[in-house]
């Protein structure tokens, strides 16, 4: 089965393939056909049996009880986010559904506008929904209409204006998996993994961990043509009244050369004022 079709299942079996014996007390010995703990090893230090266990990954039984998921997930050695992500797999939790053409309230784009930091306005899938000024500046990839996570594995451009670029790709497929929650087969997200599951193996393989990791505040380096490398703080805020939006804003560390760089970018990008007209005069 798919991960779309057995969610349950497949996040198990990725999480138990990324558990050694050794983890868990066990003797590492002998042929192991995949990497990790194997099933009837699970099931042992769960307190449940082989078939009940093979039957959770198969997807024949679906709705373990809160203790079994709870078993598991100490056994898996799953973290609070993990084991959050796990039990909103089977718990009923609200399946958390982007609109299909996800709407920037109008005061957020006033307020976007008003900022003199980079800010944009980003879907639960990393699309980029609005941005300012000095946004679209920093970046040509916070540009309206484009997607972060995909430029960041398919565009060599991208990739060589952000180091980090590798770990950044790591941040967000773990952050993807946490706001897809169990909606799986949401069809914004359905598209967006088919597309990087075929044009990256770097993503194939991030996307078949299943690790799950909120974004937090951090920094951010990226090399501008212009001005140079830049670090600045990267802070993610909730929009009132718009579920799964996020206003991103980037700002730098003040008194320092990466505040003095992005001022510059900022009154080069200035739009051009109109010449004013001349008077003309008659002798």
């Amino acid at each position: 089965m798919s991960e779309t079709t057995n969610p349950l299942g497949t996040y198990l079996r990725a999480r138990r393939e990324q558990v050694t014996p050794q983890q868990v007390g066990l003797p590492g010995g002998g042929v192991r056909r995949t990497p990790g703990l194997r099933r009837e090893e699970v099931a042992m230090l769960a307190g449940i049996s082989a078939d009940y266990y093979l039957r959770l990954e198969r997807g024949r039984d679906r709705h373990p009880s809160v203790q079994v998921l709870e078993a598991i997930a100490r056994v898996l050695q799953l973290d609070d986010a993990h084991r959050a992500h796990l039990l909103s797999l089977v718990t009923g939790s609200p399946r958390r559904r982007a609109p299909r053409v996800p709407q920037v309230p109008q005061d957020v784009q006033v307020l976007l506008d008003s900022l003199v930091q980079p800010a944009f306005v980003e879907g639960p899938y990393f699309d980029v929904l609005a941005a300012n000024r000095l946004a679209r500046a920093l970046s040509p990839g916070l540009t309206p209409g484009r997607n972060q996570l995909r430029d960041l594995l398919l565009d060599p451009a991208e990739q060589a204006s952000f180091p980090d670029w590798r770990s950044m790709t790591e941040c967000y497929v773990a952050s993807l998996r946490q706001s897809a929650g169990g909606a799986v087969d949401d069809p914004g997200l359905v598209r967006l993994t088919q597309e990087l599951t075929a044009a990256s193996a770097h993503f194939r393989d991030q996307w078949a961990r299943h690790e799950v990791r909120g974004q937090r505040t951090t920094d951010l380096r990226l090399v501008h043509p212009d001005v140079g490398e830049l670090t600045l703080r990267r802070a993610r805020l909730g929009v009132d009244g718009a579920e799964g939006l996020r206003l991103v804003v980037y700002y730098p560390e003040p008194g320092t050369r990466d505040a003095e760089a992005l001022a510059l970018l900022a009154s080069a990008s200035l739009p051009v004022a109109n010449a004013p007209h001349t008077r003309r005069t008659t002798a």
